[in-house]
């Protein structure tokens, strides 16, 4: 059952009490009703993020930048607050759930912090791009990513991640900073890297893979999160009374969501992403459209999309190989 861990029951439980008690405070029903579209947002972008990996940012980013015409820097910013209750929630559910193995989270130990190494990279190095050329490589990156690993035909067979040797530290590391790089601009991205090498170089199943990933982007937003408001206190008040409105539907829905991924089938998960992300290309590109929007959509769609098919062809190459090798053996 979705309730069915005691401890997170308890986390349920004191939560809602503590949001209570900060709605009560620092917040208001007026102030809510004017911002309902940050609760309305959450709502499919928690969901997607206990259930694929692809963070809440994936669509709160774009929702906000792009659609609503937000600030970047607050859409990123609510992108981490906003995951920080809900990938949070979600990464308790999973890892109190009955019969879950947690040696499966082990690299998690030391992933957090490369990753968080390129967070903090980036943002002192990458922060004035301008916010065109970022939404065009967030929304390509996700559509590419998206689109490429449904028309492939591999599927991962292994439960955990195994690290032999030096030259899969040194691909790590460099995918871990590269997520904290992508981290620092959109709020999300390297749950999407982390997800795609798992299921890539190591043959990971998809349902443990994207475990892997929602527990790894919880982690990167509360530090992102105290980063932005203890480190650089650049988190205002209104930032905080939104992320207020929102936080109760994305404490529910990312852990409804992971509780449905174990349920439903991965073909219909990724179909429904699938069409999400391109739908919002296309939207960024056909809302107020300009040559400059769609130069850097295609410069950087092409590209990736060519990217991600070479790899999931290589390993889909790799693991025929395999399979016919067991197959020659038992002969």
């Amino acid at each position: 059952m979705f309730l069915q861990s005691p401890i997170f029951r308890v986390w349920l439980i004191a939560v809602v009490a503590l949001w209570g008690a900060a709605f009560l405070a620092w917040n208001d029903i007026a102030f809510l009703a004017e911002h309902w579209y940050y609760p309305a947002v959450m709502v499919v972008g928690a969901f997607v993020a206990g259930s694929t990996p692809e963070g809440g940012g994936a669509v709160a980013f774009p929702a906000l930048s792009v659609f609503l015409s937000i600030d970047r820097v607050l859409a990123r910013d609510f992108s981490l607050m906003i995951q920080s209750v809900g990938m949070t929630s979600a990464s308790i559910f999973l890892l109190t759930r009955r019969g879950v193995d947690r040696s499966v989270f082990l690299p998690l130990l030391w992933w957090v912090p490369v990753a968080f190494v390129g967070f903090v990279v980036g943002m002192f190095t990458l922060q004035g791009i301008r916010v065109p050329v970022i939404q065009a490589l967030f929304l390509s990156l996700i559509m590419a990513f998206a689109l490429a690993y449904w028309r492939s035909a591999h599927r991962g067979v292994d439960d955990h991640c195994r690290v032999r040797g030096r030259r899969d530290v040194v691909l790590c590391v460099l995918v871990l900073l590269l997520g904290g790089l992508c981290t620092s601009l959109f709020g999300t991205g390297a749950d999407i890297l982390v997800y795609t090498l798992l299921v890539t170089h190591f043959t990971m199943r998809e349902n443990q893979a994207t475990e892997l990933s929602i527990v790894l982007m919880a982690a990167m937003s509360l530090l992102g999160f105290a980063w932005r408001g203890l480190v650089q206190r650049e988190v205002t008040d209104f930032q905080i009374r939104t992320w207020l409105c929102a936080a109760p539907v994305a404490l529910l829905m990312a852990p409804l969501g992971a509780h449905v991924l174990r349920r439903m089938p991965a073909e219909w998960l990724l179909r429904a992403v699938v069409a999400l992300n391109v739908g919002q290309l296309a939207w960024f590109n056909l809302r107020q459209p300009t040559l400059e929007k769609m130069a850097w959509s295609i410069a950087f769609s092409l590209p990736l999309l060519l990217l991600f098919s070479r790899i999931l062809v290589h390993v889909q190459r790799r693991a025929e190989g395999r399979a016919l090798a067991v197959v020659d053996a038992t002969d």
